[in-house]
C-alpha cells in the first residue's frame, strides 16, 4: 500500500509539529477556531518552536497557549500581568519571538495600564486579544469591550462606554493594528503571518464568540431558579455542544453573522482604499464601524517606520543572561575616562 508524505514546511516540520494539548474550552468557543489559524500560521510562516516563547494571563483565552506549540517556551502570567512579563522577556533575550494571548477582561480591565505601556514602548511582540465581551470564567459577566446597549442573557443591558482595544492600540503607539473575526481564517491567517514577521507591537483585535451562557432570567434551569426552589449542593453546569463560526467573504463588502444565541454581528472587511499608514483614517474607519453597529475587519494599521523598544534602546544582539560581568562592567580605563569628562 502506498503512504502518503507528510508535507512539511521549510523547517521540515509538519502542521502536527505545532499542535498541543487537546483543548479544554466549550465546544464551539470562538477561542478554539483562533487556535486552529494559530497553528497554520506558525506552520506556514515556518516559525522555529524553540525560538518561540508563548505569553499570557488570565481568563479562557490565555488557556490557549498549551492548546498549541507544545516545543515552544511558555509563561503564564498573573491576571493582567502578562504585558510586563512580555516586555521583560523582549529585554532579556531579543532571540526570542515572542507571541501573546490575552482577552478582553485580562488587557481591557485589570490589565489595561500594563498593556497601554507595552503599546507605548512599542515591545516587539505580536498580541492577540481574543475579544468576547464578557468575563468566561466567571459567568459572563459585561466586560470592557462590550458595547454600548448590548444585551446579557438575563436582559441587562451595558450602559457604560466601551474600550476599542484596536483604536487605543493606533492611538498609543502599536505599530500594527488589525482585528478579525475569529471563523474567518482566510483573512486571520495572513494577518497572523504578517504581524509574526513585524518588528514590533502587532496587535490584533479578534471578535471570538462566548457559546457557554444559557442562564437568563425565566430559565427554570438557572441558577437562580435552583436556588431559589431547591437545596443546592454544588453548582454544576451544562454547556452544549456548538459547531463553530465560519465565514468567507469578499473584501469591502459586509456580512451579518448569526451567533448561537440567535443574536447577529455584522462584519465589514476593509477594501483596497483603505490606507493602513494613515493613523487618522484608521481612527475614522473605527469610529463609524461603531456609529453604524459593524465591527470593521482587516489591517487597520501600520507603521513601517517605528523603532521598536529593545532597537531604541541599543541593546546589543547577545542576550542579556548570556553577557558576563566583563561584558557590562566599564573597564578601568573607560571609568577613568568618563570621570575626567565630567569632572
Amino acid at each position: 500500500m502506498a503512504t502518503v508524505a507528510t508535507k512539511v514546511n521549510a523547517l521540515g516540520l509538519s502542521r502536527d509539529d505545532y499542535k498541543g494539548l487537546a483543548t479544554t474550552l466549550c465546544a464551539g468557543c470562538g477561542h478554539n477556531s483562533i487556535t486552529n489559524h494559530v497553528i497554520k500560521a506558525l506552520y506556514q510562516h515556518g516559525v522555529d518552536p524553540y525560538r518561540l516563547a508563548k505569553m499570557s494571563g488570565i481568563g479562557c483565552s490565555s488557556k490557549a497557549t498549551a492548546y498549541f506549540a507544545e516545543r515552544a517556551h511558555a509563561f503564564n502570567a498573573v491576571h493582567g500581568r502578562m504585558p510586563a512579563v512580555t516586555t521583560g522577556a523582549a529585554l532579556a533575550d531579543r532571540q526570542l519571538l515572542l507571541f501573546g494571548i490575552s482577552g478582553d477582561g485580562d488587557t481591557a480591565s485589570i490589565g489595561l495600564g500594563q498593556f497601554c505601556h507595552l503599546l507605548r514602548r512599542n515591545v516587539d511582540c505580536t498580541y492577540v486579544v481574543e475579544n468576547n465581551g464578557v468575563y468566561g470564567l466567571t459567568k459572563g459577566q459585561f466586560s470592557a469591550t462590550a458595547d454600548i446597549g448590548s444585551m446579557l442573557r438575563n436582559g441587562t443591558v451595558n450602559q457604560l462606554e466601551t474600550i476599542d482595544i484596536a483604536g487605543l492600540a493606533v492611538q498609543l503607539g502599536a505599530s500594527f493594528v488589525a482585528r478579525s473575526f475569529s471563523g474567518d481564517g482566510q483573512q486571520l491567517v495572513p494577518l497572523l503571518e504578517a504581524a509574526i514577521s513585524h518588528q514590533g507591537t502587532a496587535v490584533l483585535d479578534v471578535i471570538s464568540p462566548c457559546v457557554t451562557f444559557n442562564d437568563h432570567e425565566g430559565s427554570t434551569k438557572s441558577y437562580r431558579y435552583v436556588k431559589e426552589h431547591d437545596l443546592v449542593l454544588q453548582e454544576l453546569d451544562f454547556i452544549p455542544q456548538q459547531p463553530e463560526i465560519q465565514v468567507d467573504y469578499a473584501e469591502g463588502t459586509s456580512t451579518e453573522v448569526e451567533l448561537h444565541d440567535g443574536s447577529h454581528l455584522r462584519l465589514r472587511k476593509l477594501g483596497r482604499d483603505h490606507d493602513p499608514e494613515d493613523r487618522l483614517e484608521a481612527l475614522r474607519v473605527l469610529d463609524e464601524g461603531r456609529r453604524s453597529k459593524e465591527v470593521v475587519t482587516g489591517l487597520l494599521y501600520f507603521n513601517p517606520g517605528a523603532v521598536d523598544l529593545c532597537n531604541r534602546e541599543r541593546l546589543p544582539a547577545t542576550p542579556l543572561r548570556d553577557l558576563g560581568e566583563s561584558d557590562l562592567r566599564l573597564s578601568r580605563e573607560q571609568f577613568r575616562s568618563l570621570q575626567e569628562e565630567w569632572s
